[in-house]
């Protein structure tokens, strides 16, 4: 890979681990206000750190190098509204996680939050795909890679809120640990989709033994198989209020979630692969 390459599809991966931190973490917040009773100090404290993360978003967003060396598409016209979509998140992420922290619901900011965000995916693929069709199975991707990377940041963040609020009800953790095995499980789905269709351009499972196949084999055992098996061993010891083994589980899953994401991302730029 040329040193070009390499700086393009650091910022565009960097585009995708900050977008999915943001909007994946605050989507399970705001899940988790509207269906459990998840304290205000967690709710308010992680629905302004995605808001947070979401200024690091729009940043990255406006420092993005035309695509030239990777293979994606640029220049498409979609780049201020794609801007703006982020922007909208910020806003309206920060708002709400305010709104959380004095107790209330933030049902409608919180939610034209996530649909801010998800606009901002969908813009990114389809001009990324060029406008054809490949821009849908990479908007999927990009959703499934945030609900799984957000998802597991905010199960950190609640997990260690346990351990200074022992009293507090297990059923958020609960909850959070089986969305995460779901999303997980769609992830595993999802890969095998893609090797089996060949996406986009490859024969069938021919990623799993093509120049890439070393990062395909890991971000399909340590990236998908390890962490499903992690989040339910977490699952299990939620159940039981085992809090501190909980923690420990969710860490190690969220640091390979993490570099699981970076993998995925630097596939999809790099190589124009779908896993």
């Amino acid at each position: 890979m040329e040193t070009q390459q390499i700086i393009q599809s650091l910022s565009y991966v960097t585009w995708v681990l900050l977008g999915g931190l943001a909007l994946g973490s605050f989507a399970l917040t705001w899940l988790l206000r509207q269906t459990t009773d998840a304290t205000a100090g967690f709710l308010g404290f992680s629905g302004i750190l995605a808001a947070i993360i979401g200024v690091g978003w729009l940043l990255v967003e406006w420092g993005l190098p035309q695509p030239s060396e990777l293979s994606i598409v640029g220049g498409t016209g979609l780049d201020e509204p794609r801007r703006a979509a982020i922007a909208a998140f910020t806003l309206l992420a920060l708002l709400a996680g305010i709104r959380l922290r004095r107790g209330g619901r933030a049902a409608w900011v919180g939610g034209g939050a996530i649909l801010a965000g998800l606009a901002a995916l969908f813009l990114g693929a389809w001009s990324w795909g060029g406008g054809e069709a490949i821009g849908v199975s990479i908007f999927v991707q990009l959703v499934a890679l945030a609900a799984v990377t957000g998802g597991s940041m905010a199960a950190v963040v609640l997990a260690h809120w346990y351990l200074v609020t022992p009293r507090i009800s297990e059923r958020p953790l609960v909850l959070t640990t089986q969305l995460l095995m779901v999303s997980l499980a769609m992830q595993l789905l999802l890969f095998g989709v893609w090797l089996a269709a060949g996406m986009p351009d490859l024969e069938p499972f021919e990623a799993l033994t093509g120049d890439v196949m070393l990062f395909v084999w890991l971000r399909l055992v340590v990236g998908l198989v390890f962490p499903l098996l992690l989040m339910a061993m977490a699952y299990r010891t939620s159940l039981t209020r085992s809090m501190e083994s909980a923690t420990g589980l969710l860490y190690i899953e969220f640091a390979l979630v993490m570099a699981s994401t970076i993998v995925a991302a630097a596939l999809l730029f790099g190589e124009g692969l779908l896993v």
